[in-house]
């Protein structure tokens, strides 16, 4: 399993680079002002930061638990990053309503599109990170 400093390199930078990409392309896709978009950004992504530390760990544990491994195949590394993105948007759509003086209808439109932009992300950075920073437990299952 990762290590602590490990999951927090894992969650800042997918935040990170996340935040960089989303924020200038809200502000354009929905016409508000690049600084609320920020602002919003900001708060979801230390919220999603907090998520996905604790998130990540429980799956892995589970994982764990039930396969003997943290490896993912594609199919659980869909259903890590629907999970994690349902969580967080049950979480997000009230918040960004009251911030935004929006209904939660649009709150939820708002909010469901930076979802599926992060459903895409997470499969894509959480795929890239495990190729970049591969556990030894993971070489071992290539080779056998």
């Amino acid at each position: 399993m990762r290590t602590t400093r490990d999951r927090i390199r894992h969650a800042l930078s997918f935040e990170i680079i996340g935040l960089a990409l989303v924020t200038p392309l809200g502000a354009w896709a929905f016409g508000m002002p690049l600084h609320d978009i920020g602002i919003v950004g900001f708060g979801s992504a230390t919220l999603a930061t907090i998520w996905n530390y604790i998130y990540n760990l429980g799956f892995d544990r589970a994982m764990q638990r039930l396969r003997g491994t943290t490896a993912k195949t594609t199919p659980i590394r869909v259903l890590h990053a629907i999970l994690f993105e349902t969580g967080l948007l049950i979480v997000l759509m009230p918040l960004i309503a009251v911030y935004l003086g929006i209904s939660l209808w649009q709150a939820f439109l708002l909010d469901i599109s930076f979802a599926v932009f992060y459903l895409v992300y997470a499969f894509v950075f959480n795929w890239a990170y495990d190729r970049i920073f591969p556990l030894p437990e993971w070489q071992k299952l290539e080779t056998a």
